[in-house]
């Protein structure tokens, strides 16, 4: 079963202030290592293609929150294994080969919708009681049927998810999934070093502000 982090659904998007909030480790965020800071910051999303919270994540708030970052902080995305099985691997693969083409947002957005319902990006809770849809994705076919419609032939969807590049990138996606305890999605790691609490944001500012406090932060 996923493990779901309750996203408000009433996150405003308000634009970015200059870090109005005060920020208190502990609550709103955590120290998850002990590493030196990275000389490129960046904040890395785990999120999962089955988890209603990331679907509203990335249509609705993930493009506030990119805009709202500092120039210098990169931003990157990698898929949980809650599943430990084949065909979460295979989703897990997807976005792997989706790093490495051209229209990663849209490819994202189809898995999503090719999983949880094409019409789930319409802004309405993926939560609430019986809203289900019936997956599309129960083999690396169908996640191949997904990119045939972007142009991406089933010869190069399996040369890149076969690759030793996409197996290594999964071994430490599981490593990391573990080393930061990410045990909810989404979830957004700050420099390797720094968890978000997302239960203590009260609106997007919150999240921009904290991400760029964390990443820029000596």
């Amino acid at each position: 079963m996923f493990k779901y982090l309750v996203l408000a659904a009433t996150l405003a998007m308000t634009p970015i202030t200059s870090f109005a909030a005060q920020f208190v480790e502990g609550k709103h965020y955590t120290q998850i290592s002990n590493i030196m800071v990275p000389t490129e910051p960046k904040v890395t999303e785990f999120f999962s293609f089955y988890c209603h919270n990331c679907f509203n994540m990335e249509s609705q708030y993930l493009p506030e929150i990119k805009k709202g970052l500092d120039k210098k902080i990169a931003f990157d995305t990698k898929h949980v294994d809650f599943m430990n099985s084949d065909l979460g691997t295979e989703v897990m693969r997807s976005l792997a080969v989706i790093h490495e083409l051209d229209n990663k947002e849209a490819l994202k957005i189809a898995m999503f919708g090719a999983i949880q319902g094409k019409d789930n990006n319409a802004g309405h809770d993926h939560s609430a009681a019986g809203h289900e849809h019936k997956s599309l994705i129960n083999s690396r076919d169908d996640i191949k049927k997904v990119f045939a419609d972007f142009g991406v032939d089933a010869k190069q969807y399996d040369d890149i998810a076969d690759s030793d590049a996409t197996d290594n990138k999964l071994s430490l996606w599981r490593q990391q999934q573990v080393m930061y305890a990410v045990q909810s999605v989404p979830a957004f790691i700050v420099n390797d070093k720094y968890a978000i609490n997302l239960n203590e944001m009260r609106s997007l500012d919150d999240i921009i502000g904290l991400i760029n406090y964390l990443a820029l932060k000596q």
